[in-house]
C-alpha cells in the first residue's frame, strides 16, 4: 500500500508531526513519500492509496495568506522552510477526484477548547470529503505552546495516530500491514 502525507508548515511543528505519521506508516509496511505541500502538486495523489494531509490552525481554521505572512515576518521563527506560497485551501480546491480513495487530515494548534482554536483539521477533513475522499480516522489534532513549540509527547501521539491509520487502511483491504 503506498501512502502520501502532506503537510503545510510555518514554524516546523505541522513537518514534524507530519513526518513523525510518515516514519509510523513506514513501520508498519507501507511505501509512504512525505514533504510540503509547496513540493507537490495536487494532480500527483493518484499514485496512491491513503492520503494524509495536515496544516498548522490559524485563525480558527486553516492558513490564510496574512497569517502566513505574519508567521514569516515572525523574528522568532527559525523555521528553515515555512511555506510562503499558496495554502492548503488553495491546494486543496485543485485536488483531483478522489474516487473513494482513502484520506485523513491532522493539524497543530493550541492545547485549547476546539470552540476556542478552530481546527485546520476540520477543514481539510471537510475538503477531502467534498473531493470524493474516504476518511479512515476522524480529523486529529497535535498541540503546540504559546511559543510554537510542540508540546511534550505529541511526537509520541504523531506515531500512534499512524500506526493507527496503518490499521485502518488494513482494515480497508488495501493489504496487510
Amino acid at each position: 500500500m503506498k501512502a502520501l502525507v502532506l503537510y503545510e508548515s510555518m514554524y516546523g511543528n505541522t513537518a514534524a508531526i507530519g513526518e513523525a505519521i510518515a516514519a509510523s506508516l513506514r513501520a508498519h509496511g507501507m511505501e509512504v513519500d512525505a514533504g510540503p505541500i509547496s513540493k507537490s502538486q495536487p494532480s500527483t495523489v493518484g499514485g496512491f492509496d491513503l492520503l494524509v494531509v495536515g496544516g498548522p490552525t490559524h485563525m480558527h481554521g486553516m492558513s490564510r495568506t496574512a497569517t502566513r505572512k505574519a508567521a514569516l515576518e515572525d523574528k522568532k521563527n527559525t523555521f528553515d522552510e515555512p511555506n510562503a506560497g499558496p495554502g492548503l485551501r488553495d491546494w486543496l480546491s485543485d485536488l483531483p477526484a478522489g474516487d473513494g480513495r482513502l484520506a485523513a487530515a491532522f493539524d497543530t494548534r493550541f492545547d485549547k477548547p476546539r470552540i476556542l482554536t478552530g481546527s485546520a483539521a476540520k477543514g481539510i477533513a471537510h475538503r477531502l470529503e467534498g473531493r470524493g475522499y474516504r476518511l479512515v480516522e476522524a480529523p486529529e489534532s497535535f498541540f503546540v505552546t504559546t511559543d510554537n513549540e510542540l508540546e511534550p509527547g505529541q511526537a509520541e501521539h504523531a506515531e500512534m495516530w499512524g500506526a493507527r491509520l496503518a490499521e485502518d487502511a488494513s482494515a480497508h483491504g488495501l493489504g496487510a500491514v
